[in-house]
């Protein structure tokens, strides 16, 4: 089996965090923590994955700072930390793509909804500063020296000749 190649020093910020989360089950457990999963049992029993690799991937969630292990009596429980909840737009857009492209429309499907009201929520959008819609055609790809912020730099380099995405 090839080893996967790592992403660490990428200066694409979509293929960085593959390395965290480029594994199906590791969104599939930050999911279940979302849900209010917090047992290694919990998680085990929902996903129906085998323990050495939820074990994996838990202490790799774990090293990465996307949860943290608590006491809770005589067990550990995993909880999510801000960087971890910091990855609930994520979800919400990659549930709301699947709803619209990968579900019949008659077909069975979890759906996530506000409390307060139990409705759906409404389409994620992607607005420029200014607040205004926009999609891929309004947008490039630039690189920001040093880590700066784009709007504070007057120099950015296009990139959209490289394919990054």
């Amino acid at each position: 089996m090839p080893r996967r190649t790592s992403h660490e020093g990428a200066t694409c910020p979509v293929a960085r965090p593959l390395d965290v989360l480029g594994d199906g089950w590791s969104f599939l457990i930050i999911r279940d923590a979302f849900d209010g999963l917090r047992r290694f049992g919990e998680f085990q029993k929902n996903l129906g994955l085998a323990k050495n690799i939820l074990s994996a991937r838990l202490h790799a969630l774990v090293a990465h700072g996307l949860l943290e292990t608590v006491p809770a009596g005589s067990y550990q429980e995993y909880v999510l930390t801000e960087k971890g909840r910091g990855l609930f737009p994520v979800l919400v857009a990659l549930r709301q793509w699947s709803e619209e492209h990968l579900f019949e429309p008659d077909e069975a499907r979890s759906r996530i909804v506000d409390k307060e009201t139990g409705r759906p929520l409404a389409k994620l959008e992607i607005r420029a500063a200014d607040g205004r819609p926009v999609g891929p055609n309004d947008t490039k790809i630039t690189l920001v020296p040093n880590g700066g912020d784009p709007v504070d730099n007057d120099v950015l380099a296009d990139v959209s000749a490289n394919k990054q995405p």
